[in-house]
């Protein structure tokens, strides 16, 4: 504010040479200059001194520091001030006391940084509150011009509660107080949250000592993590664990709040210091079971969202907070054993059959195979005995082989009605798993919910055809296909195998028959029932020798009876029928 001059007459002014323009003739020219020089402030280059501000513009603060002239200083070396005004002391640094244009240059950035160290040590020794400007954002925090030195402002010390957007501080003059100075690197830390902690701290003493278990309180939502939310209470912090934020299953805490978002919350509970205070946000509204609709009932169908799944089945939100289980038994009228993933994943909506219903206990179980009908309720009309159906393989055992003609419907095929001919040790050998096979149905056990399946059945059984082909006493060409501990495997023809112990694999010259030996086999037992047919290679020479023998011993006979027509009947017999039978005996054992 400029002040208003007051001017006065000099009460020696000679008037008269005034008039006739020697108005200085009383007085010399040095004598002039030294009383001007005497009324100016004596100054030099480099020197700190004060000035006032006498105008201020967009671009420049004009100084006077009683000097002959004026200084003029840029007015962005006082950002820092915002409330800068006329009429304001200011330390100024004298660059020049006259330029080539006669102006007299001043920087009042320059006369803060030369006394900047002292000042900023002072500060930090008396606790002192001072103003900065912000300049920039850098890693972790601000960068700070204070007194002109550019000082440290860590992003957790700007305020209380946590800061998303550091920019918003930029270009801002703050209060500040000096927190560390390293003497060596002459850096310097500076905080406002230290200037507003000594009275948040007085407050949380205030609310600490008023809270109770089941008070309401207003809180702002500071920070949202993954397993809850911290509410500032007004200086005190609690935090509602995800679990308390809705009577719904809740993914994250952001479905539920956002940030700086002001909300009622209910105390919990707290520990003896009241230092951790546990809030809920669900208990301010009524439990969903208690506003269920009370005519739902078992048999009930629902429609409602899968939030979990399990291996074991999947939880079904039918309104926020109500869940039912479906097991994964119940949706499926299959008994195959399958996860519940094969049938439905989180975020499906599925509509489901209320099974049981326990609002005391706030549990429900559904099921969705309900809303399609038992396969095995009419199974007599759509799978009767003898019935022929086309079936997929599911599964093997060593004793046959599992398949599903629909969802529901098991059933089993026996391995020994897999084929009438082959012996077939594993079912892995005569089909594969998800392959399709032809089926007959021979048996329904309806209480088990299993059929009884067989394949072979499809074709005639050509055991009835074999039994007049390999009777006992027939000789057929036969292929030995496996050599076992007990005997041989034959292949016969017409895909018929029959099977011979190692004492009718003798061959005539003695040595014993090999596998894939091509010979002849006579049959020597035939069993229809048992689908057994039991061959010789050795009994066809064997048999031959021993007919040979009767033949020659019936010769041998003829001849001797008619050698001797009257010789008694009850002669002994000669040297001679001996020694036949002897040889014939010999070529026997051979």
């Amino acid at each position: 504010m400029n002040k208003e001059l007051v001017n006065s007459p000099i009460e020696d002014f000679d008037w008269d040479a005034y008039e006739n323009g020697d108005a200085t003739a009383s007085k010399s020219r040095e004598e002039q200059e030294k009383t001007y020089d005497a009324s100016l402030n004596t100054i030099k280059d480099k020197d700190v001194t004060e000035g006032t501000i006498i105008a201020i513009n967009k671009r420049e603060v004009v100084v006077n520091i009683g000097y002959k002239s004026d200084g003029i200083i840029p007015l962005n070396e006082f950002r820092y001030n915002p409330d800068l005004k006329v009429g304001d002391t200011v330390e100024v640094f004298v660059e020049n006391q006259e330029d080539k244009k006669g102006q007299l240059i001043l920087s009042h950035r320059k006369a803060r940084a030369s006394r900047s160290w002292e000042r900023v040590n002072q500060a930090l020794e008396n606790d002192e509150v001072i103003k900065g400007y912000i300049k920039c954002r850098t890693k972790g925090g601000m960068i700070v011009d204070v007194f002109g030195i550019e000082a440290f402002l860590p992003g957790s010390q700007i305020d209380v509660k946590p800061i998303r957007d550091y920019d918003v501080f930029v270009d801002k003059t703050m209060e500040f107080k000096v927190v560390k100075i390293n003497q060596e690197f002459k850096n310097v830390v500076v905080s406002h949250k230290a200037l507003i902690e000594a009275e948040l701290e007085q407050q949380k003493k205030d609310i600490i000592a008023k809270l109770e278990k089941g008070q309401v309180l207003e809180g702002t939502v500071k920070n949202i993590t993954s397993y809850g939310v911290f509410i500032d209470l007004g200086g005190v912090d609690g935090l509602i664990h995800i679990t308390d934020l809705s009577w719904g299953r809740v993914s994250h805490p952001e479905e539920v709040v956002q940030l700086d978002q002001k909300l009622n919350v209910v105390i919990l509970d707290f520990d003896d210091e009241k230092k951790r205070i546990a809030l809920g946000l669900k208990q301010l509204q009524p439990h969903p079971w208690d506003a269920l609709d009370p005519e739902l009932k078992v048999g009930d169908k629902v429609k409602g969202k899968v939030v979990v799944m399990a291996d074991y089945g999947a939880f079904i939100e039918i309104a926020p907070g109500v869940e039912g289980l479906i097991h994964v038994s119940e949706m499926s009228w299959s008994q195959h054993l399958r996860s519940a993933q094969d049938f439905m994943k989180v975020g499906d909506e599925v509509e489901a059959v209320i099974l049981t219903l326990d609002r005391a206990e706030r549990k429900m179980s559904l099921g969705i195979k309900q809303l399609k009908p038992d396969p095995w309720e009419h199974i007599e009309e759509k799978y009767a005995v003898g019935s022929k159906h086309t079936a997929k393989v599911r599964n093997f055992t060593n004793f046959g082989v599992f398949v599903e003609l629909e969802e529901g419907v098991d059933g089993l095929i026996h391995i020994s009605d897999l084929s009438w001919t082959k012996k077939i040790k594993h079912p892995s050998e005569f089909t594969q798993i998800g392959a399709d096979i032809e089926v007959q149905v021979l048996e329904i056990d309806k209480e088990n919910r299993r059929l009884s399946l067989g394949h072979k059945q499809l074709e005639e059984n050509p055991w009835d055809v074999f039994e007049t082909i390999f009777t006992v006493g027939s000789i057929h060409e036969g292929t030995i296909t496996e050599m076992l501990d007990k005997g041989a495997v034959v292949a016969l023809p017409y895909g018929v195998e029959g099977f011979a112990t190692p004492k009718h694999l003798v061959k005539e010259d003695g040595t014993q028959a090999a596998a894939e030996e091509k010979l002849p086999f006579k049959v020597i037992e035939f069993n229809k029932d048992a689908k057994r047919i039991i061959l010789s290679h050795s009994r066809i020479f064997e048999d031959e020798a021993k007919a040979e023998a009767k033949k020659a011993a019936k010769k041998a006979a003829k001849e001797e009876a008619a050698s001797q027509p009257s010789a008694p009947a009850i002669e002994k017999t000669t040297l001679g029928d001996l020694e036949v039978l002897a040889a014939l005996k010999e070529k026997m054992k051979k």
